[in-house]
């Protein structure tokens, strides 16, 4: 029998699956579950127990899974969150200034600004619209973070963490 994964308690003494392994522990010791029928009486045959680290990587995959602003959605992984902070500071810094609305030209009087979107088309932007973008993925990325924390506070994960319907649209 192979399962690809094995149980294990975590850091917080809760019985986790742990995905570098293939072997199940039991209170005294790790037992490979290759060498035989699964035990009657096994964590497998029971629901699993899904650890935070998991719904931390959920939380991270939809992070970086892009973000919807007016309706178009744009890449949001680590760099692109950077470039849109960035950009979101540059056009703050715009409007103190007193860059008008639809003036796409605030960044750089040579040439309209537009932010490139995850269908690799050119969405034009004004300073406002990019500050508005650059709040939009802050609070994104914020409200799967208090998702993914509302989900490790429960007294146990559900093992459908990955449903859309614990994390916000």
């Amino acid at each position: 029998m192979s399962i690809g994964w094995a149980v294990k308690n975590d850091l917080s003494g809760k019985r986790s699956f742990d995905s570098e392994h293939n072997q199940l522990l039991d209170d005294e010791h790790f037992v490979d579950i290759n060498d035989g029928p699964e035990p009657e009486t096994s964590p497998l045959n029971g629901p699993a127990i899904v650890s935070a680290v998991q719904v931390d990587l959920e939380r991270d995959r939809r992070i970086d899974a892009g973000v919807m602003f007016n309706g178009v959605l744009y890449q949001s992984r680590t760099t692109d969150r950077e470039n849109i902070s960035g950009a979101a500071q540059m056009a703050f810094m715009a409007v103190v200034g007193g860059a008008q609305p639809g003036d796409l030209r605030w960044s750089n009087p040579d040439q309209d600004f537009a932010w490139i979107c995850a269908e690799n088309t050119l969405v034009p932007m004004d300073a406002q619209t990019v500050v508005e973008f650059g709040r939009a993925a802050a609070l994104r990325k914020s409200e799967l973070i208090y998702a993914g924390r509302a989900l490790k506070d429960m007294p146990a994960i559900p093992e459908n963490y990955t449903d859309d319907q614990w994390w916000p649209e």
